[in-house]
C-alpha cells in the first residue's frame, strides 16, 4: 500500500508535532514552511496530490476554506478536538481545520481514521 501523504499548513510555521504524530502512524508528512502557512495548504495539496491536509490558525478555518473554495476539497473547520477530526474523516472530509493544536495525538489519531476509512495503511 502507499503511504498516505499529509501536508499540514499553520499560521505560525509550526506543525512538527503532528508530522511526528502522523509519520508514527505510517504517513509521509509535507510540513509548509513559515509564517501563514495555512494559506498555501490547498496548493501545496494540489501539487503533491496529497491525501489529507490540516489548517491550523487560530480560528481553524482561514487555510481550509480558501483549499476547498480554490480546489473543491470537502473541509471541516473550527475544530478544537481530536474527536472531531475523526468525526469529519469519517464524513469524507480531507481537510480538516483545527485552531492551534500541534500534539502528536493528533496527527496520530487522524492518519489511523483515514487509514480506516479509506481501507489503507
Amino acid at each position: 500500500m502507499t503511504a498516505i501523504k499529509l501536508v499540514i499548513g499553520d499560521r505560525l510555521g509550526k506543525g512538527q508535532k503532528v508530522g511526528a504524530g502522523a509519520e508514527a502512524a505510517g504517513a509521509t508528512v509535507t510540513i509548509i514552511p513559515g509564517m501563514a502557512a495555512d494559506m498555501k495548504l490547498g496548493d501545496v495539496m494540489n501539487k503533491e496530490q496529497a491525501d489529507l491536509g490540516i489548517s491550523f490558525c487560530g480560528s481553524g478555518g482561514a487555510g481550509a476554506i480558501t483549499a476547498q473554495t480554490k480546489y473543491g476539497y470537502k473541509c471541516r473547520y473550527g475544530m478544537r478536538s481530536i474527536e472531531e477530526g475523526v468525526t469529519a474523516i469519517n464524513d469524507g472530509c480531507i481537510v480538516l481545520g483545527f485552531g492551534f493544536m500541534d500534539k502528536e495525538e493528533l496527527g496520530q489519531k487522524l492518519i489511523e481514521a483515514f487509514a480506516k476509512k479509506h481501507g489503507r495503511g
